[in-house]
């Protein structure tokens, strides 16, 4: 008994642990790939216009809706290097979406960007501010490097309430830059991906999503040479 009440201990205390990693990502240490790193955080989007999005559910699955809403999360805080060059940017509204399930099954929810958002530098992290309504449903960040692979990477699990910021860390196995071809650095984000639980496929479904962000190196953008070539013809 005493056995089995320890094991159960140590894996209530390493499943914090994991959680705490998960949610302490240093930018710093990522797939650093040069003797110099200039890490800047970048807004890729704010979801104020619906129209820059589009979203879908497979047919037999359900139906899908978005809209732009009026609000945010409180505890966002401004980008420092924007409010100290004096860049104000319209952020009002975050962009909601509402599914409604005809029945329970497996399938996706896919949000879209009508076209792909360019990631300056060479990305660390990606995040972004969620509402999930406490479902087990798991969010996915779908993104796509300068040679046209496209690649998911996990955001988390969505069972909380209220606004949380949610952070994927890039992998040093995604190809981000090439010495042969300067130009061709960094990766674009195409959407998000969200696999509900077959279980909580039922009624509708509401997730909000705001301020879509990025932590970049941009020590090989700042110290390109600016009388150099681009092959792009």
């Amino acid at each position: 008994m005493k056995r089995a009440v320890f094991l159960l201990v140590l894996m209530v205390v390493g499943g914090l642990l994991f959680s705490q990693q998960a949610n302490d990502i240093q930018a710093d240490q990522l797939g650093q790939d040069t003797a110099q790193q200039a890490l800047q955080e970048v807004s890729i989007s704010r979801f104020e216009d619906p129209g820059f999005w589009r979203v879908y559910v497979p047919n037999d699955a359900g139906l899908i809706t978005h809209r732009r809403l009026e609000g945010g999360p409180i505890d966002k805080e401004p980008i420092e290097a924007e409010v100290a060059a004096g860049i104000e940017e319209p952020d009002d509204y975050v962009l909601g979406v509402k599914t409604e399930f005809f029945r329970r099954g497996m399938t996706n929810i896919s949000v879209e960007a009508i076209r792909p958002l360019p990631v300056p530098g060479i990305a660390k992290t990606i995040s972004v501010w969620v509402v999930g309504r406490n479902f087990n449903h798991d969010l996915y960040v779908i993104i796509r490097d300068q040679f046209g692979n496209r690649g998911q990477l996990y955001m988390g699990p969505m069972n909380f309430s209220g606004w949380r910021r949610m952070t994927a860390a890039i992998p040093p196995n995604i190809v981000q830059r090439n010495i042969h071809y300067p130009h061709l650095a960094g990766i674009e984000i195409l959407g998000f991906l969200i696999r509900p639980a077959l279980l909580e496929t039922y009624g509708s479904y509401y997730v909000y999503f705001d301020d879509l962000r990025v932590v970049t190196d941009l020590y090989t953008e700042e110290s390109r040479d600016p009388d150099d070539m681009v092959d792009g013809w």
